[in-house]
């Protein structure tokens, strides 16, 4: 078999040329990190969980006309996507006040907010991702006002299927961040939904404890990412209840702990 040319490799994932013109594998690591990767640490099987889980979002999201750059998965940590030119910003869809929000304007965490709230960030490692305006991004050419309107409109139907889709399973989505990218039709660009679903990118709380359901049992030492992730996907219906793929109490877990 040939070796595959790695055409990027990110935190949390490493793109390979794809099979065919336009295309690219998705190689989802069980690395993590948090603040801008200054902590750094391992998750064993996230990367299988995250694959399977922002396939299955993608697919739904698909069902309701968001256009996005999945095309299938390949196996337990790869997925063929479409080759998109990325827009260099972080969208920040937030419903609920938790992390670099609160600490911001002071809010306490797990404040509903009175509206959706999107921020931008540009995407740059060595800068910390620093937030952004409107006016910057049309200061520098990041995107154009029409693509602006189109990211902003597609975060908004993203976040009001999303809401719906965690309610019924018991669980209040906080917050999350989306990408995008631009495909081009010769000179026409259009604007779709590119990166991952999952909750490595997501704030994900459970309804009735408020127990946390993602990355920042990582970021704040809180142990049971993995017990955490199993959990989300067993709620989605993507693991089977019960036996050794289900997910571990997380009260259970606390007191393992001795917390």
């Amino acid at each position: 078999m040939a070796r595959r040319r790695q055409i990027y490799e990110g935190k949390a994932k490493i793109l390979y040329e794809g099979p065919e013109p336009g295309t690219l594998i998705q190689y989802f690591k069980d690395d993590a990190t948090a603040f801008n990767a200054q902590k750094k640490g391992t998750i064993n099987g996230k990367g299988v969980l995250n694959n399977r889980i922002s396939e299955h979002i993608f697919t739904l999201l698909g069902t309701i006309g968001v256009p996005t750059h999945f095309i299938r998965r390949l196996n337990m940590r790869e997925q063929l996507i479409r080759q998109v030119e990325i827009v260099p910003i972080e969208v920040m869809v937030r419903n609920v006040a938790a992390g670099t929000l609160s600490k911001r304007l002071g809010i306490e965490e797990g404040t509903q907010l009175p509206r959706t709230i999107i921020e931008y960030a540009y995407k740059s490692d060595e800068l910390g991702d620093p937030m952004i305006s409107d006016e910057h991004i049309a200061a520098f050419g990041w995107a154009s006002q029409e693509e602006m309107h189109d990211i902003a409109d597609l975060a908004i139907r993203v976040n009001d299927f999303l809401c719906g889709l965690f309610a019924g399973v018991g669980i209040r989505l906080v917050d999350f961040k989306l990408e995008f990218g631009r495909i081009w039709d010769n000179d026409f660009g259009r604007i779709i939904l590119a990166d991952e679903i999952s909750p490595d990118c997501c704030r994900l709380w459970d309804m009735k404890t408020n127990e946390k359901l993602d990355k920042d049992r990582f970021r704040r030492d809180l142990g049971g990412e993995v017990e955490a992730y199993q959990e989300v996907a067993r709620r989605l219906g993507l693991l089977p209840e019960g036996g050794d793929t289900a997910v571990l109490d997380m009260a259970e877990h606390r007191e393992k702990l001795g917390k």
